[in-house]
């Protein structure tokens, strides 16, 4: 009797769950899933991805390899376990899958031959292998792993240590300008170089060695070179964003320098018949911001040929149409990631708009592409960017339309109450220049001027919001905030010139705009104006900081791992000579007011806003002490406030799903103590 009544009650549940879609919650989080990574085989008939969700026990995200089949569209399982596989990369001639599995606590280098499914280690590796890629002739795979060094001893005096006494540990010995690195911690001594591996297994041999480092392997088409990027001149440390192309002789090692400018050269392409040469880069002029151009090298070419002089958009994730007649790139346009083609001539065409859906915390633009094939017969496998999804995999074959082949979270979210988001274009105050957004309404929120706000300002500064689904700004608006998130000047996507205007002058500028978007909205109807809230996490911790010593207007602040003093950053941080070289331009000693005039640090005095302050004890990016001044100052002036140190997190604080949706909630458990509704509704109550 029991069983049934229960039954019949989990009936009546499961029936008004249906019919009333309730909020997105924390525990939801755990349940996303997304597609990313895709391959294409060489005979065009299938795409193998990575589709990826949140384990709960290791609190980690984990990958497992799927196959689709593109004439039909129909997925099935590759490769599943305990463990998490990831990079798949199809052989030349399409018979093996070689791919990333981490496994027991280490990362090893496998091999399938699809025909059997049976599969065996190419390399059991110490440390984890990167950019993994096949030799032309499939034989061999090349890639970057971390290799040991000797670092400077001091000290002769070794006393007998008996077997089982407690002695301290060592001292560390550091002689490097670099030796911490977020999400690496304290470095060890070594550096990257590139290793070649038999395809059928065996010991890996490396091809590269000294200087700072190599990586990004790229074969030519006779499978003879090997092209890599490094910097191997004298002192690299001091100019962390240099880097030069080398061919290297795979079978001697011998290696020779192919560019020599003043700025970064990376991304190394090949062209299918091995007579020109593609990479990106750009001459360093020592800006906050660079447009990144693409670089081509033929028979015919007495010097680099610049092929996206006119075309205002920086490019990533290039590589070769199959023809060698075109080369592909994603590009960030104004809120959207696209796949270019552009030819010999430097004509660009747009061949997609709806690349993303991969940043699955914050709205950041991050998508993969894979295209295959020619003409007709192209095959272009993509994630896809969508508000109310996290990323789907979509394929499209020649002019055909785009078929989404992945339906990965409906189950979930087909019974959620989704918010709507709206894009907004917004003049600014400042100088009416536009700046783009969106807002996140939630469900049964109307424009009457009663719901809360939260700005929500993405780092970089040098980076692109998207309206793509994102967890956090999910979390926010099913508790009835009215989200609103914006790529003031300063970010990707608008061009150089946009991006440059807060060259020198940051934080500033970009703190017009995004209070002309909060302007806009309130102006719209949708919130109390006594109910604005304000968040940001690294660069939008900078604007959120600074936004409180500007402005009294916010209820309350969350401010995520800043930057406050940038004198500490520039020799404490972990890209500290990239502040000094090219956003101060000068050494803090020099001229210490310049540093001074760009810090929050010289707002704190005005500020009286209610702020949490939020840092993960390992970010070496933004380190804690940052944080720790703008808490300090806060605390010194009696201004209420708090600081939250997240253990373990890195930069990445939400890399772990519990930290993301602890992230959340403790700055929504911040604004709901400081929320005028809410504190007047408590005194009510209590009266």
């Amino acid at each position: 009797m029991r069983s049934i009544l229960l039954t019949a009650l989990a009936l009546c549940a499961a029936t008004a769950t249906a019919a009333e879609p309730r909020p997105f919650s924390a525990d939801d989080v755990f349940e996303l899933e997304w597609a990313r990574s895709p391959v294409i085989s060489p005979a065009l008939t299938e795409v193998v991805w990575v589709r990826t969700g949140y384990d709960r026990r290791s609190d980690r995200p984990r990958g497992a390899l799927w196959v689709t089949d593109v004439a039909t569209g129909a997925s099935q399982p590759l490769v599943t376990g305990p463990g998490s596989y990831h990079s798949p990369a199809f052989s030349p001639d399409g018979t093996r899958l070689a791919y990333l599995a981490s496994e027991e606590g280490k990362t090893r280098l496998r091999m399938r031959w699809l025909a059997s499914g049976r599969e065996a280690v190419v390399a059991d590796l110490d440390s984890t292998p990167r950019q993994v890629r096949w030799a032309p002739d499939g034989t061999a795979l090349a890639f970057t792993l971390f290799t040991p060094g000797e670092g400077l001893s001091l000290g002769k005096a070794k006393p007998r240590k008996p077997d089982d006494a407690r002695w301290a540990d060592p001292m560390r010995v550091i002689d490097d300008l670099v030796f911490r690195f977020d999400g690496r911690g304290y470095l060890k001594e070594g550096t990257d170089q590139v290793y070649v591996v038999p395809a059928h297994g065996g010991t890996p041999r490396a091809v590269t060695s000294g200087g700072d480092g190599f990586s990004a392997p790229a074969w030519s088409a006779d499978g003879k070179t090997l092209y890599v990027v490094g910097n191997d001149g004298p002192r690299p440390e001091m100019d962390p964003i240099e880097s030069e192309i080398y061919a290297v002789d795979v079978a001697t090692g011998a290696r020779r320098a192919l560019t020599d400018r003043d700025g970064p050269d990376r991304s190394p392409a090949a062209s299918p018949d091995g007579q020109t040469l593609a990479w990106l880069g750009y001459d360093d002029e020592r800006r906050a911001y660079q447009q990144t151009e693409l670089y081509v090298q033929g028979p015919g070419d007495e010097a680099p040929r610049p092929l996206t002089a006119d075309f205002d958009h920086s490019l990533s994730d290039l590589t070769w149409t199959d023809d060698g007649q075109a080369l592909l790139a994603q590009a960030t346009v104004r809120g959207q990631i696209h796949l270019v083609e552009i030819d010999l001539e430097g004509t660009v065409r747009t061949l997609l708009r709806d690349i993303g859906g991969t940043s699955l915390g914050r709205p950041y633009g991050s998508g993969d592409h894979a295209v295959k094939g020619t003409g007709a017969q192209r095959v272009a496998a993509w994630t896809v960017a969508d508000p109310n999804r996290p990323a789907e995999l979509a394929i499209q074959v020649g002019a055909s339309a785009p078929r989404m082949v992945t339906d990965l979270n409906s189950d979930l979210l087909d019974h959620i109450a989704l918010p709507r988001i709206e894009a907004l274009e917004v003049p600014s105050r400042l100088d009416g220049l536009p700046i783009q957004a969106w807002m996140a309404i939630p469900p049964g929120v109307e424009a009457n001027g009663t719901a809360p706000l939260i700005l929500e300002i993405h780092g970089g500064p040098f980076a692109m919001y998207t309206p793509s689904f994102a967890a956090e700004i999910q979390r926010f608006a099913a508790e009835g905030y009215v989200t609103v998130w914006a790529n003031p000047r300063g970010s990707t996507g608008y061009g150089e010139a946009f991006a440059q205007e807060i060259d020198e002058a940051y934080p500033g500028p970009d703190h017009e705009d995004l209070m002309s978007v909060v302007d806009a909205v309130v102006a719209q109807g949708w919130v109390d104006e006594k109910r604005l809230f304000i968040t940001g996490g690294s660069g939008g911790g900078v604007l959120s900081a600074y936004a409180t010593g500007m402005t009294d207007r916010f209820a309350a602040a969350a401010v995520i791992k800043p930057v406050i003093n940038w004198f500490t950053m520039a020799l404490a941080g972990d890209i500290g000579v990239v502040v000094s070289r090219h956003w101060i331009r000068g050494n803090p000693w020099e001229n210490p007011q310049k540093y001074f005039d760009r810090s929050p640090i010289r707002v704190v005095g005005n500020v009286t806003t209610p702020t949490l302050v939020m840092v993960g004890e390992e970010d070496w990016r933004t380190p804690a002490w940052e944080a720790e001044q703008w808490y300090t100052a806060l605390k010194m002036q009696d201004v209420p406030s708090a600081y939250v140190r997240v253990p373990g997190a890195s930069h990445t604080i939400a890399a772990r799903p519990s930290n993301l949706v602890a992230k959340v909630d403790t700055i929504m458990a911040w604004f709901e103590k400081y929320d005028p509704a809410k504190v007047s509704s408590a005194g009510e109550a209590e009266n």
